[in-house]
């Protein structure tokens, strides 16, 4: 008898075992079948639907247990709509976002970390200096994906009419270019905003003449010789009439439609802006060419970086983190690239012959590609990467602005300015 109850145990046992094994690969497949990556991107459609609906059929063909769910959002409402979803913990899996704002919320745990997750192997494959700009105190938070470093587009009819035979290098040169065009012709030879919500742009520039933004302690480090030069070269092109008034209020978008309009001799954009002027002004396009972008005494250049990041609060977290460097791996970061006229952040696919060699008879768009990737050679994020970053922009325009309008001196506006910062 216990020999008979040994067997039926036994047997029992394996038949329990079986059923059990079978209804955990059961679970385990309906597991996989219904996990999906939510992805959003900001105003990728309906110019790239071909591209991501192609990376994500293949994404979903070589990983047949997870299906992604694109969703494109518009730029303008990309902030509001993240931080609702991520406050009430119902977040996208995959959010395309630039590391400036994805630093605040980074500032307040809201995203994945990356250091645990990625190793040292696949993180190398990505340009250290970009890698750099998705992180926060020492932590990682996001994950490199395309580039765009600023050049100089320029109107060759206009540097004609005002008798100037090449373009400015420096803001130095761009100044004296400033003034003999509006002497000559009325109009103005750029447009640079300064509302606090917008671009960066000037942020930048004063880290290209050389100047400090905040210290180690993230306290205000431009309350100095060099910071108060920097402040003063804006006010006086302001003060002088070189600057259009509407750059107190108008944003980046307004230099874009200034130089489709004829109105200004050069526009500080990426290359990619190149086909958008091509459409919308042909005939500004045919006067137009390009040159590197214009920079200050220590021959900083810009770069522009987006990334991807994955939310904390993810459902999904590892199949998140698949399809993140999915997205951003060297073969299709080259595609995207290629498609969308920008940079890959991939030292790979930056390689790549096609962003070295310039064809005979090269297009601008062509030649626009080649300048910008040789930029990436002293290229950097130029503002740093802090979750009040904003408040340093808000508390340098706002206190700008004043000076420009001649309600603060140049030194009250700066001494103000760090003030308001260090007292936020």
């Amino acid at each position: 008898m216990p020999k008979i109850r040994s067997s039926k145990f036994s047997r029992l046992t394996v038949l329990g075992l079986v059923g059990l094994l079978a209804s955990w690969v059961v679970s385990c497949t309906t597991a996989n079948v219904g996990t999906t990556v939510e992805f959003w991107t900001m105003q990728l459609q309906p110019e790239f639907t071909s591209y991501f609906q192609g990376l994500i059929s293949t994404f979903e063909s070589q990983n047949p247990g997870i299906k992604v769910k694109w969703v494109d959002v518009p730029w303008a409402a990309m902030e509001s709509k993240i931080l609702t979803a991520v406050s009430a913990k119902t977040p996208p899996d995959v959010v395309n976002l630039n590391p400036d704002f994805a630093a605040q919320l980074a500032g307040r745990n809201a995203w994945l970390d990356l250091d645990a997750k990625v190793s040292p192997e696949v993180r190398s494959s990505y340009l250290p200096n970009i890698w750099q700009a998705s992180t926060l105190n020492g932590k990682s938070f996001g994950i490199p994906w395309y580039l765009t470093t600023r050049i100089t587009i320029y109107n060759t009819d206009l540097l004609k009419q005002a008798s100037i035979s090449k373009p400015p290098a420096t803001y130095q040169e761009l100044a004296q270019a400033a003034r003999q065009i509006h002497d000559k012709t009325g109009k103005y030879a750029f447009f640079t905003t300064f509302v606090p919500q917008d671009s960066g742009e000037v942020l930048e520039s004063l880290v290209q003449m050389g100047v400090n933004l905040v210290d180690k302690q993230e306290k205000a480090a431009f309350n100095t010789p060099e910071g108060r030069a920097g402040f003063k070269y804006w006010v006086d092109l302001y003060q002088q009439g070189l600057l259009p008034k509407e750059c107190l209020t108008q944003g980046h978008r307004h230099a874009i439609d200034l130089y489709q309009s004829g109105e200004t001799a050069f526009l500080a954009s990426g290359a990619e802006f190149l086909k958008t002027i091509a459409n919308n002004a042909p005939q500004i396009a045919k006067s137009s060419t390009i040159a590197p972008q214009i920079t200050g005494n220590t021959g900083k250049k810009n770069v522009a970086v987006m990334n991807v990041v994955i939310p904390r609060s993810s459902k999904n977290p590892d199949a998140a983190l698949k399809f993140a460097l999915f997205v951003t791996n060297d073969d299709n970061q080259l595609g995207f690239a290629k498609a969308a006229n920008v940079l890959p952040s991939t030292v790979r696919a930056l390689s790549n012959r096609y962003f070295r060699e310039v064809p005979a008879n090269a297009s601008t768009v062509e030649k626009a590609r080649i300048i910008s990737a040789q930029e990436m050679q002293k290229a950097q994020v130029l503002t740093p990467k802090m979750k009040d970053f904003k408040l340093l922009q808000r508390a340098i325009y706002e206190n700008l602005q004043a000076a420009m309008l001649g309600r603060k001196t140049v030194d009250q506006a700066v001494a103000d300015a760090a003030k308001q910062w260090d007292s936020r």
